[in-house]
């Protein structure tokens, strides 16, 4: 699995991607969340093969079979059977899982069922769905009657339909519609509780889809199709950035095609027509599969209104220093604040944005946004602060990936409403989390008042990432905040940062000066530790420079989500320790701490430890001044340490094998929660 020096990046990320279906699997999480997991399995997988799988399949249509670097000692073509293999296992155990949960769901007087398995009246309530609302939304190609094979698109679903005439035969695709009532429909109770996916709502159906059309025999079976995602951008010096962009978004819906997923009880000569229609390659994925497919959807898996299926709800911590009742940037003045969602509510943050968009005081605000939500409350108060007077700019990164288009929506919105917005940096990714708040306060004085985060301005996610969001008015951290965004708008100017690491120019040689650091302080004898939580590391020179700390006597503990590429084999690795934790929520936050001979300093972070955020983006990484938010900060590290319900070890073969100790069971994401509320009550 390695070359004895990195583990390779996209089997360590298959082995994250392990770690969601553990969660699906485990009994301790209620059963519809259990659902929930597989379906982010499968979004995972989506990504994946959009993403990772399509790169690497393009080395291999490009390039010799010799070794890249990048592919941590794997040929493209090995790389490409070795994850194929790890995929089909991993889709089969979805199914199975699958299968164990929709039967779990019967004792609870709940039934996933099909067409063949309908009630009479239910049958009847299905007709009616069907003729009232999905008939004028369906999309139904004959495949015999069209000029080409019609072209597919990623993330649909599709039934492929057979119609059978004696010796005759036609074909048909039908897209199935989400736009009725997405991808599960609920049928009326009879006693318990039915649910039936809309691919089967088609089933039943068929006699009415193709009642034009004489047959004996009809059948549908379930596909879907991966495209590749990569953005490319023209260099037609003539075209805007934008225009590049969306350019780019036309070019991805037709990318090539890198899996083919189908129910695997297909007619051959129907598959055959599949695959030749599509231009299926050797190359692509050809992964037979179960009835149902696109199980991202189990995401949205209905609320059946038991909360014994479904996560306690949390409530939203307040944080103990802001009042809800009163200014956020007077509180701002006296101390600083780290809001850690979605523990602490990040409405604190829309809040402030309000508070900003009224006083009379403000003259400028500028944010840097990277994923926005569909209806976005940021956006609405940046809207509400230029209607006031306010010079307002907005970064808006443009190529964030997936979320292109929505970022465009947002930047035409806001450039509509007199907003200056800037998008993006080419070249660069603006992945910091910055906003900065300019102030008149005496006579004629500006102060600024910031937020460094290691998350998105999304309100969606905030409610399942785990965040932080330092809100300060320190002059070290917010004036050169303020350099960040004069930075992005000018980025071949030279800045000087004292305080703050900033990608791409600075992150990594502070990061590996604060290592080099502990390596003296082994050699001196005295004692060298640090911790890292990040989301991946797969960098190579920083996962060499870990190996030297750990070679010199450097103690490191690593709480890793996601990518781990440290191969845990090499004899100078140790020193280091790794655990992931996988659970309720998406551990997003990005911290560290190095020891520095008994002066510990304490840092936040919008980058990973990987090529792109060190050398491809502009991220930032704040010092804790504030000596009480450094003591929360290792607080929620040594908690997350102490989990031993949902953290597995980081081993040399990263089997995810959950970690076992001695003492009471842990739950670190419940630890801390009660440890942010006690917080609450002293405060």
């Amino acid at each position: 699995m390695s070359n004895n020096s990195y583990f390779n990046r996209d089997v360590s990320w298959l082995s994250f991607n392990e770690r969601v279906l553990q969660e699906a699997e485990d009994t301790s999480n209620p059963l519809i969340e259990r659902l929930r997991f597989l379906g982010i399995h499968s979004n995972n997988m989506d990504e994946f093969f959009r993403v990772r799988y399509s790169y690497i399949r393009r080395l291999r249509l490009s390039k010799d079979e010799g070794l890249d670097d990048d592919l941590e000692g794997y040929t493209p073509g090995e790389l490409l059977a070795t994850l194929s293999k790890i995929v089909t296992d991993q889709q089969q155990r979805s199914q199975n899982i699958y299968d164990a949960l929709k039967s779990a769901l019967e004792e609870f007087n709940i039934e996933i069922i099909n067409e063949k398995q309908l009630t009479a009246k239910q049958a009847e309530f299905v007709k009616h769905l069907y003729r009232d609302k999905i008939s004028p939304a369906l999309t139904n190609l004959m495949i015999n009657q069209t000029k080409s094979f019609p072209f597919l698109r990623d993330k649909s679903i599709y039934l492929a339909v057979k119609l059978t005439k004696g010796e005759n035969q036609q074909h048909s695709i039908i897209e199935v519609p989400y736009s009725v009532s997405g991808r599960f429909v609920r049928l009326p109770k009879y006693g318990k509780q039915y649910v039936m996916y809309m691919d089967d709502v088609l089933r039943h159906n068929l006699d009415s889809i193709f009642h034009t059309i004489k047959y004996d025999h009809i059948e549908a079976h379930t596909l879907k199709i991966t495209r590749d995602a990569e953005l490319s951008l023209d260099d037609d010096v003539s075209r805007s950035f934008m225009e590049k962009i969306q350019r780019g978004l036309r070019n991805r819906r037709v990318g090539d095609l890198v899996r083919f997923v189908y129910d695997k009880n297909i007619a051959d000569s129907t598959l055959k027509i599949l695959v030749d229609g599509l231009e299926v390659s050797a190359l692509d994925t050809l992964i037979p599969g179960g009835r149902y497919h696109n199980k991202k959807d189990l995401m949205q898996f209905p609320n059946m209104e038991n909360p014994a299926l479904e996560y306690n709800k949390h409530k939203h911590i307040p944080h103990p220093g802001i009042d809800v009742d009163r200014s956020i940037i007077k509180a701002l003045k006296r101390q600083d604040f780290m809001l850690f969602t979605p523990y602490h509510d990040f409405g604190t943050i829309i809040r402030l944005l309000r508070e900003a968009a009224i006083d009379e005081k403000v003259k400028e605000l500028k944010v840097t946004l990277y994923r926005l939500s569909d209806e976005s409350q940021i956006i609405s108060a940046l809207i509400n602060a230029a209607k006031n007077g306010k010079n307002v700019t907005v970064f808006i990164e443009l190529q964030a990936r997936f979320d292109e288009a929505n970022n465009i929506k947002w930047t035409n919105r806001l450039r509509s409403e007199g907003i200056k917005v800037v998008s993006g940096v080419q070249g660069l990714k603006v992945h910091s989390k910055l906003t900065l708040i300019r102030r008149y306060e005496g006579k004629e004085k500006l102060v600024d008042y910031c937020i460094i985060g290691t998350g998105n301005y999304h309100e969606g996610t905030a409610k399942i990432y785990t965040d932080y969001h330092l809100m300060t008015s320190d002059r070290r951290l917010a004036k050169e905040a303020r350099k960040v965004f004069q930075f992005i708008e000018s980025p071949y100017k030279q800045y000087n940062f004292k305080h703050l690491f900033v990608s791409p120019n600075t992150t990594r040689s502070n990061i590996e000066r604060l290592i080099d650091r502990e390596i003296d302080h082994a050699k001196e004898g005295k004692e060298a530790k640090f911790w890292v939580k990040i989301n991946s590391i797969s960098d190579h020179s920083m996962i060499d420079k870990l190996y030297e700390a750990s070679h010199a006597g450097v103690k490191i503990r690593m709480i890793v989500r996601g990518i781990f590429c440290l191969d845990l084999n090499n004899s100078k690795a140790h020193n280091i320790t790794a655990i992931s934790v996988v659970g309720r929520f998406l551990e997003h936050t990005r911290a560290f701490c190095f020891h520095n001979a008994g002066k510990p300093e304490y840092y936040i972070s919008s980058a990973d430890w990987m090529g792109r955020n060190l050398n491809r983006r502009v991220e930032v990484t704040a010092p804790i001044y504030d000596e009480s938010i450094q003591r929360e900060i290792r607080d929620h590290f040594e908690i997350l340490w102490k989990d031993n319900l949902k953290s597995r070890r980081l081993d040399a073969n990263q089997q995810n094998i959950y970690k076992v100790q001695q003492g009471p069971k842990i739950n670190g994401q419940e630890e801390l929660h009660e440890y942010v509320r006690k917080l609450l009550s002293k405060g």
